[in-house]
């Protein structure tokens, strides 16, 4: 396997900090290259990384390296991720569609297109942005990148998602989330006839071993994954589904639709080339219940699928 994600123990838990170990295929990458696609999302550039390299943000077994170093089997790369200036970025006037809000907890409904949080190289425009804009306090509990988020969901997936305004409502959602007492049920449309009508995917997901960028199903340095499906509707080469989530891995429902051989339609980076006409994979979260951290009662809230996916469903229905 290649990259092992090594996991941090001690003082080091208290930085944002992402550790490699060397494989084979990887031996004789440069640094650079190699820190650059382990990077989330792609978020960012070879350039910033270049100048992470030479700040002593980067470091091989333990020490510093130059840019053009080549890697070898075992070396042990920490990436020690700079948090950005205080006036890096800033609260902006975007408009939110609030499903919920206290004084405690706020529930969104987030547009297909927008990514939950600033990254390195990308700190203007997120759902982050817009809170602090719209709340007058956010908890800090995941530092100033990522104020009152808890949880998250894909750049190109639309649908529900709740914040935390304080640490006691952020500390109780985080251990919803953790128990798996949260509900969190999505709407996807997938390739293909379901030859079930119901059922569950259970299987392990860790970093592709091919590409760092993404995520598949493997029993090597991977966590446990469990999704729920339902069949809603047939269309013959696409099935709508219903998946409920009982963990919540990055990229979780895209890899295990992928794994079954159902991928989501419009996924650009697990689906097909021939697709439908949406821009992103055709996946909503339309329902979220939890327990409000103060007052103890559960809520639950729903989003309709928007208007883009509605219409792709609409044309497979008149076909």
């Amino acid at each position: 396997m290649d990259p092992k994600t090594i996991n941090l123990s001690g003082d080091e838990q208290d930085q944002d900090a992402m550790v490699f170990e060397i494989g084979e295929s990887s031996a004789g990458e440069r640094l650079d290259k190699f820190v650059t696609e382990s990077m989330e999302d792609g978020a960012v550039s070879r350039t910033q990384v270049q100048d992470w390299i030479k700040s002593g943000a980067v470091l091989v077994g333990g020490r510093e390296a130059k840019a053009n170093y080549k890697l070898a089997v075992a070396d042990v790369v920490t990436v020690i991720v700079p948090e950005p200036e205080e006036a890096v970025f800033a609260a902006e006037d975007i408009p939110l569609d609030v499903a919920y809000e206290d004084s405690d907890v706020i529930v969104l409904n987030k547009p297909r297109g927008m990514v939950v949080h600033p990254a390195p190289g990308h700190y203007s425009g997120t759902v982050v942005n817009a809170l602090m804009h719209h709340c007058k306090d956010l908890s800090g509990i995941n530092g100033v990148l990522r104020p009152g988020i808890v949880h998250r969901i894909d750049k190109d997936t639309s649908g529900l998602l709740m914040a935390a305004k304080n640490d006691l409502a952020h500390l109780s959602l985080a251990e919803q989330l953790k128990a798996h007492s949260v509900t969190r049920k999505y709407m996807a449309l997938v390739h293909g006839n379901m030859p079930h009508e119901n059922g569950t995917v259970d299987a392990p997901i860790g970093r592709d071993p091919q590409d760092r960028k993404l995520f598949t199903v493997t029993h090597k340095g991977s966590k446990e994954a469990v999704t729920h499906f339902q069949v809603l509707e047939r269309f013959g080469d696409y099935t709508l589904l219903e998946l409920q989530l009982e963990t919540g891995r990055t990229h979780q429902i895209r890899v295990h639709m992928k794994y079954v051989g159902h991928p989501l339609a419009g996924d650009p980076v697990y689906g097909r080339s021939k697709t439908i006409g949406l821009k992103g994979q055709a996946l909503h979260a339309a329902v979220l219940g939890f327990v409000h951290p103060r007052s103890g009662e559960y809520l639950e809230f729903q989003a309709p699928i928007p208007a883009d996916m509605e219409h792709e469903l609409t044309i497979l229905r008149q076909r």
